[in-house]
């Protein structure tokens, strides 16, 4: 069975390279790698063309859980295990929520376009962490990796968001073993919608694992923690 890690917007391997090594020891892994693919759909293919052959157990971050449950809805028979960190289910909303987000993402890639990825990623990346980790070593590796990206990354990346499956009925035909993982202070996929996940889930056995001191970037800012959690996930054998 491989490991098949799936980041979120903006992000590359560096999120789980603190981690690598003790998954490594446990399971072949693969991190996956979107490009300027611009649909969850998509990036669910390409997942499912560059993965090993055989049996899948998915981790996906943030955006990267959206793929996950992109990948089992179109190969369902692959996924043995499913681990959703710190990320949401539902489709962009109707009326004056969807229009908030789409007009602060739309706003995020002009000031991209304008002033560049890490000038963008300075007041974006500020909700990412624990409030104890801004300006920090941990924050610059994140804007590190945010300038790694590009602006026609990020557009694409946007477009996907924007036009994202909603994944509320498909939570309900899950069987395999499954983690939610959330940061305790993560403000955009906070512990309530996990506990919300948490209970859609109700054909899966499923562990809730909230990491304390953390907030949206969990693998990076509490990399051991959540470790722990997928190493247990992995050799966990549900009655």
């Amino acid at each position: 069975m491989t490991l098949v890690l799936l980041p979120g917007l903006l992000c590359d391997a560096s999120v789980w390279q603190d981690m690598l090594p003790a998954l490594q020891q446990r399971s072949p892994c693969m991190v996956a790698s979107y490009g300027t693919l611009d649909s969850i759909e998509s990036m669910a293919q390409h997942v499912l063309q560059t993965a090993p052959a055989g049996p899948l157990a998915l981790a996906g971050h943030s955006m990267g859980g959206r793929v996950a449950l992109e990948v089992l809805r179109q190969q369902p028979d692959r996924i043995q295990r499913l681990a959703l960190l710190d990320t949401g289910f539902e489709a962009l909303a109707a009326g004056a929520a969807g229009d908030k987000e789409r007009a602060g993402r739309m706003a995020l890639l002009q000031t991209a376009r304008q002033d560049g990825m890490r000038a963008m990623g300075r007041d974006w990346a500020r909700g990412m962490v624990h409030p104890s980790r801004l300006d920090s070593p941990l924050f610059a590796q994140i804007l590190d990796m945010i300038e790694r990206s590009t602006p026609e990354v990020f557009a694409a990346q946007i477009q996907a968001l924007l036009h994202r499956p909603d994944a509320t009925a498909l939570l309900g035909q899950i069987r395999c073993p499954a983690l939610l993982l959330c940061g305790r202070e993560d403000a955009w996929s906070p512990v309530a919608r996990h506990e919300q996940m948490q209970t859609l889930l109700r054909a899966a056995p499923v562990q809730l694992r909230v990491v304390e001191q953390s907030g949206h970037m969990s693998t990076m800012g509490q990399s051991d923690a959540v470790c722990q959690a997928l190493l247990q996930w992995l050799d966990w054998n549900p009655a």
